[in-house]
């Protein structure tokens, strides 16, 4: 009797039973993430959602795809999976929330050589939480078993993300002026960028990641997951409206990189270094990696998770709402005209 068609392709190295577990085992923390216009129960073709159940009958679409780069090197090597999960949710939320929106739906892909159904269980069960700390519907996703194209039981994610914003409520605004305030919100840590230089400066400093760091391993303040700053930026455009002018999400290309995106090519950020949050993970980058201060702006987000430019009148008012909602914030710096200098300027 010849082999059966799955035992073939298990043979092959793809384990269709496993897959087919995995998807019963995620099937109810998606449902954990239902909200107004979703139905997100996994198994179909596609992933339904209802804009007008939602509130977003007349909106502008919002969308941004995004993974966890080289973190997800660390994470594999010192099997600490849940954390990643959470970063890919919220390197695409916070990308959306940076243009005003509301992150509505959420879809992932997983991607191994060789599936193990716990480690992409705990990877989808941070994806979930992301979600719902987020407010967004996980609404489907697609797990691929690639032997041979990924080693071992290697993975990578891509993470998709849909949003919707009233069409007067877009970000960045065109008042954006120079007097505008620049106001930060703390970062939980490295988030998802500058990895690849992280693990670099480990393997040349020889780093025993089991060692004491600030109250936990160092591992895991490396793996610490990326701040979602969704309900609390969603609550501050509620009560502030237009007062809150524009949102930079501090990615790849640290601050320097990344403010600038929310302004005109003829205005700055000038940001007071002294002003910056203090944090333990930057500042042992910083000495281990021979890092300076513009180095570390350029590649790093030095405590910064977010900035925002908010009229002068309101600063103050914005800078009290983040504070109710548990957030770290701090007035930063001021929008300036640009003239001949960069685009943003930290002294």
């Amino acid at each position: 009797m010849s082999e059966s068609p799955r035992a073939q392709y298990a043979a092959a190295g793809v384990d269709v039973d496993a897959g087919e577990a995995l998807v019963e085992r995620i099937k109810p923390l998606a449902a954990t993430t239902a909200r107004a216009g979703s139905n997100p129960s996994l198994g179909g073709f596609g992933g339904l959602f209802d804009l007008a159940a939602a509130g977003h009958s007349d909106s502008l679409l919002v969308a941004s795809t995004d993974g966890v780069g080289t973190k997800l090197r660390l994470a594999i090597d010192l099997g600490i999976h849940g954390g990643v999960g959470i970063d890919l949710v919220a390197m695409c939320v916070n990308d959306v929330i940076a243009q005003g929106a509301e992150p509505l739906l959420f879809l992932d892909y997983y991607a191994t050589g060789k599936l193990d159904v716990p480690v992409a269980a705990a990877v989808v069960a941070g994806i979930a939480e992301g979600c719902r700390q987020a407010g967004c519907a996980l609404i489907g996703g697609e797990t691929a078993e690639m032997p041979g194209h990924y080693e071992g039981g290697d993975y990578d994610l891509a993470g998709f993300v849909v949003g919707a914003v009233k069409r007067d409520g877009v970000l960045p605004r065109p008042t954006i002026a120079p007097g505008d305030v620049l106001i930060g919100l703390a970062s939980s840590g490295a988030h998802s960028n500058g990895y690849s230089l992280i693990r670099k400066i480990g393997r040349e400093r020889g780093w025993d990641f089991a060692r004491p760091f600030n109250g936990m391993t160092l591992g895991e303040a490396l793996l610490a997951p990326t701040r979602i700053y969704v309900r609390p930026v969603l609550a501050a455009l509620s009560r502030h409206g237009t007062a809150i002018k524009g949102i930079a999400h501090i990615t790849g290309g640290g601050i320097t990189g990344n403010v600038p995106r929310m302004l005109p090519d003829d205005l700055a950020a000038e940001i007071e270094r002294g002003r910056l949050f203090r944090n333990p993970l930057m500042a042992f980058l910083a000495t281990e990696g021979g890092l300076d201060a513009d180095a570390m702006e350029a590649t790093f987000n030095c405590g910064l998770g977010l900035v925002l430019a908010v009229d002068a009148a309101a600063a103050k008012a914005v800078v009290d709402t983040f504070a109710e909602h548990g957030e770290s914030v701090a007035i930063i710096g001021s929008v300036v005209p640009r003239g001949d200098g960069a685009g943003c300027r930290i002294a």
